[in-house]
């Protein structure tokens, strides 16, 4: 023991700690060990500790957002009257000096966006010094109401500093990406496949929608929206929406997700009610070579057969005879529940279609050879009635009929 009480391993243990060099903009995350008027002291482990301004930590009423025993995350900044200094971000007048070495280790400053400029925004940071932050990196995605920034406070990392701090260029979009990446890496060990997943709607496009899990963005393809078909996405979606999704594909190396809304959502499947036989009106969704397919009820579509859509005649594609939004009589000829198929058939070709009823409809003299027949046996009755004239052949009834026109 020394004279002070202390092992021989606690002074080892110390002496090995002081002389790890830390860099200047150094991250590290550390706990508070405790809270002594204007200063936040912190463990550096062993016996060395690190001080940063309680005023970084205070909010707007004055009151300290943190207490002993909390983990924080700051940034060294260097060593004053032996003392090691940190921060969690430079800000305030004092700070100035600080401001080229916050540009060189990549510590954020604070700053205060005070009005729109040609091409993007000035900055106050550290007090009154003016910086430049261009549009595109004020944030992920450029704001389509820019003037909804002003007068705001926000962390910003130098990325540009020249001719002694005259000439300064921030960027907010460089901490935001750094933090999304550090999100990411954390939902990495915890996302799969098929797991459902909150998320925010942030932009809406014709091919699908954008959805924030929290940190991680991909897309909602326009066919995982619903079951049913969508002419619209904006009438079943709207930025900012609260929605569930199911993850369908976690691409880490190229930056590319996709989710489902469809999956989270009852297959209407499982509760149809349609039955074989049953005649009802659908609307023509799409067609293809072979058909039509005719929406019965959202998400559940049937099949039209390209035979079975000419009346009769041959067609070469169902477009000749129906288009897209087209209302149509079907009867349901047979349901594959297993495989999820419909074929459908038009009840109003049916007995055009069917050859017993062509036989039917040939009794009831529909041929036009019928009508001579039936005009012949007129002409026979009434021959049949003069006193001493013959009956007459079908030649004569032509005769007659030439002969009056």
């Amino acid at each position: 023991m020394s004279e002070n009480g202390a092992s021989f391993a606690d002074l080892l243990e110390e002496s090995l700690t002081d002389s790890k060099q830390l860099e200047p903009g150094q991250k590290i995350q550390t706990e508070i060990v405790r809270i002594s008027g204007s200063w936040i002291f912190i463990d550096l482990g062993g016996k060395s500790e690190g001080s940063l301004s309680a005023e970084e930590l205070r909010d707007k009423e004055g009151n300290l957002s943190v207490k002993e025993g909390d983990s924080i995350e700051v940034y060294f900044l260097g060593v004053e009257r032996n003392e090691k200094i940190f921060t969690t971000k430079i800000g305030g007048a004092a700070s100035k000096a600080h401001l080229e070495e916050a540009y060189r280790s990549g510590v954020p400053v604070e700053g205060t966006i005070k009005k729109e400029v040609k091409g993007g925004y000035e900055v106050n940071i550290a007090g009154n010094v003016r910086a430049f932050c261009p549009y595109s990196q004020l944030d992920i995605k450029r704001a389509e109401e820019p003037e909804q920034y002003l007068d705001q406070s926000f962390s910003f990392q130098i990325i540009e500093y020249k001719e002694n701090g005259r000439n300064i260029i921030v960027s907010r979009r460089a901490i935001l990406e750094e933090e999304r990446q550090e999100l990411k890496e954390k939902m990495r060990e915890t996302l799969e496949v098929g797991q459902v997943v909150k998320g925010t709607i942030t932009s809406l496009r014709d091919f699908g929608a954008f959805v924030d899990i929290g940190g991680l963005e991909g897309l909602i393809p326009i066919s995982e929206i619903s079951y049913g078909r969508i002419s619209d996405i904006h009438s079943a979606l709207e930025e900012g929406q609260q929605v569930e999704v199911s993850i369908m594909k976690l691409d880490w190396d190229n930056d590319r997700f996709s989710f489902s809304l469809k999956e989270t959502l009852p297959d209407p499947w499982d509760t149809s009610e349609l039955k074989e036989g049953t005649v009802l009106t659908g609307t023509v969704a799409r067609l293809m070579n072979f058909g039509a397919f005719v929406t019965l009820s959202p998400g559940i579509d049937g099949l039209v057969h390209i035979s079975n859509l000419g009346a009769g005649r041959r067609i070469n594609h169902p477009r000749e005879v129906v288009k897209e939004g087209d209302i149509l009589e079907v009867r349901i000829t047979s349901i594959d529940l297993d495989n999820k198929r419909i074929s459908l058939s038009l009840p109003e070709q049916e007995t055009e279609d069917d050859p017993a009823e062509k036989r039917k409809s040939t009794k009831k003299g529909k041929y036009p050879q019928d009508d001579n027949r039936n005009e012949f046996k007129k002409f026979q009755k009434q021959e049949a009635g003069k006193e001493g004239s013959s009956m007459g052949t079908l030649g004569d009834l032509l005769k007659a009929k030439m002969s009056k026109k």
